[in-house]
């Protein structure tokens, strides 16, 4: 849910001003190099999720035992969690609705010589990706979709999860600084992801967490973009953090619940 413009040209040759929201994904477009961000080098691609490597939250998760039987991971992106959880012996399951960011984590996959099973499906229906899985992990999807997609999501779930089966949701906080591209209806508050997962999940803990992002602080400067104007209500631009590797973090939201 990125507030940053984009330019795609949808095979016409035109370029246009898009918009990373609730309305408007570009997602499939961006993963197959058709879109990038307003402001970069043509021809340059920029994913911000994908950092070439498994979030630190996922492989800690992964280090503490959070991943048990058969393993979905929902909104799997270019696949990199879903290859470290195949890699340490789970049996995975990823999904995501771009085709081309399925065709990648399935070439990633083959060249580190691990197996998973990627799937093309919408999150909110879940169609042939199979049944009875022990443990989900959702890194980043939930705030993608409205509230009426985040219901008909938790059902999906609650549908090809067996009973008792444990759901890792990773989304964006409310704590996201204001400088970071990332739009303010895509921050999470706990009242929603009660009222959204409620009916099927039994939220167990949420907990503070952070991904890392493939910005710099360089790059926010170049493309001269934030998210929604500092209302007084988020840390503003100076509190962004990087990491080690000089990637800007993101506060998340760290979910572990029940299928009820």
């Amino acid at each position: 849910m990125l507030a940053d413009e984009l330019a795609s040209d949808k095979g016409t040759g035109m370029t246009t001003q898009r918009t990373f929201s609730q309305e408007d994904k570009e997602y499939e477009a961006l993963y197959a190099g058709r879109a990038s961000f307003d402001g970069m080098t043509p021809g340059e691609v920029l994913i911000p999720w994908d950092i070439g490597e498994p979030q630190r939250a996922v492989v800690d998760l992964a280090r503490a035992g959070g991943f048990s039987g058969k393993v979905l991971d929902v909104g799997c992106g270019l696949g990199e969690n879903a290859i470290l959880l195949a890699g340490q012996g789970h049996e995975v399951t990823g999904v995501d609705g771009s085709p081309s960011a399925i065709g990648q984590a399935a070439k990633r996959a083959e060249a580190r010589g691990v197996r998973v099973r990627f799937l093309t499906s919408d999150a909110t229906e879940l169609d042939g990706v199979g049944s009875d899985f022990d443990t989900v992990l959702d890194s980043g999807l939930y705030h993608c979709l409205n509230d009426e997609q985040r219901l008909a999501y938790a059902a999906a779930l609650h549908r090809v999860c067996r009973p008792g089966a444990t759901l890792h949701l990773f989304c964006f906080a409310e704590s996201v600084p204001s400088g970071t591209p990332i739009v303010e209806e895509a921050l999470i508050s706990e009242a929603n992801l009660h009222a959204n997962l409620g009916r099927h999940w039994e939220i167990q803990d949420i907990a503070e967490a952070v991904f890392a992002t493939s910005f710099t602080r360089e790059l926010l400067a170049k493309l001269g973009t934030a998210g929604a104007p500092d209302t007084g209500t988020r840390p503003g631009p100076e509190a962004i953090q990087v990491d080690e590797h000089g990637r800007v973090l993101t506060p998340m939201s760290y979910v572990r619940a029940r299928r009820r």
